[in-house]
């Protein structure tokens, strides 16, 4: 018989073994709450009840760990990420786990596989993802830099710590929000609900489990990381979309509107006529390779995410 809710968390734990990490933390921390709620009122109506006695009831009305595991990966099977695969839907529940974060065998010919790209949602998601993360970044950065600044220099004064709270409980709620945009745009399976901490702890107590969990720091770095990434991502991106929009625009902007390549000393270069074509040609293939490139940095993007954000 399970005799404590710490126990029945680690049976669930090991149920959910090679499940996506972002499905367990939100089992446990589902059931963590539920369990832990219907506690206390069970003791709150009967004070004489022992605290087994109760657990044991709530979980014959609950389920065990191992009918809470299964129904989590059928809802998991239900309700996959955005963009996620091809077949996705299609596999067991057991299968899915880490499922999003790799492309399935692709044996369509070179062409179509390498031009298909811009049928590819996971593509476009990630290319917005990447045009975006300039702006995240700085507000990121700026949040975080300004908090660790701010909350160093209170910790003299008697508002330092409960500020210092604060700070760090607005790190965790933008890690979920950064969770669900990454989840949105690039397919990859984020927690999509709050870490649960218990409601009867004291403010200190509660201080001390932020500053001890590892999740709030790691998130921490992830914002301060969120700004150069961004910069490089969004350059990056500008840039290519740039060139490869000028080429196949260029004959439109030559032969339509007298526009030359390039200006120099006030002299104007144009290409030659036979040249335009080459010059389409060359935006296409520089679009098509910028998309696989998106479509591949924000797979890994996801992966870093998923290695500083969740928490299991």
């Amino acid at each position: 018989m399970i005799q404590s809710i710490e126990q029945y968390l680690s049976q669930l734990k090991k149920e959910l073994s090679g499940s996506d990490r972002a499905t367990m933390q939100d089992a446990l921390s589902d059931t963590e709450e539920h369990l832990r709620t219907a506690l206390s009122t069970a003791i709150q109506a009967t004070p004489n009840i022992s605290e087994a006695e109760a657990l044991e009831s709530i979980i014959e009305t609950y389920g065990i760990p191992e009918e809470v595991a299964t129904a989590y990966k059928e809802i998991e099977f239900l309700t996959p990420p955005t963009f996620t695969r091809p077949g996705y839907r299609q596999m067991e529940p057991v299968a899915q786990a880490e499922s999003a974060e790799h492309t399935p065998p692709d044996n369509r010919p070179f062409y179509a596989r390498f031009f298909g790209v811009f049928a590819d949602p996971r593509a476009w998601g990630a290319l917005l993802y990447l045009l975006f993360s300039l702006g995240t970044g700085i507000l990121y950065f700026t949040w975080a830099t300004t908090g660790i600044s701010i909350s160093l220099g209170f910790l003299v004064l008697i508002i330092g710590l409960p500020f210092a709270g604060l700070f760090l409980l607005s790190v965790r709620g933008i890690a979920l929000i950064e969770g669900r945009i990454v989840e949105a745009l690039l397919g990859i399976r984020m927690p999509r609900r709050p870490l649960f901490y218990r409601k009867t702890m004291g403010w200190w107590q509660s201080f001390k489990t932020m500053v001890s969990d590892r999740h709030t720091w790691l998130s921490l770095v992830y914002m301060i990381l969120q700004l150069p990434l961004g910069i490089i991502y969004f350059t990056v991106s500008i840039t290519l979309i740039a060139i490869s929009l000028f080429g196949i625009a260029l004959p439109i902007l030559q032969l339509g509107f007298d526009l030359p390549v390039s200006y120099v000393n006030g002299v104007s270069y144009y290409l030659v006529n036979w040249m335009l074509p080459v010059a389409v040609i060359a935006g296409i293939l520089l679009a098509t390779v910028t998309m696989h490139l998106s479509r591949y940095l924000g797979r890994l993007h996801g992966i870093m995410a998923k290695t500083l954000l969740v928490r299991v």
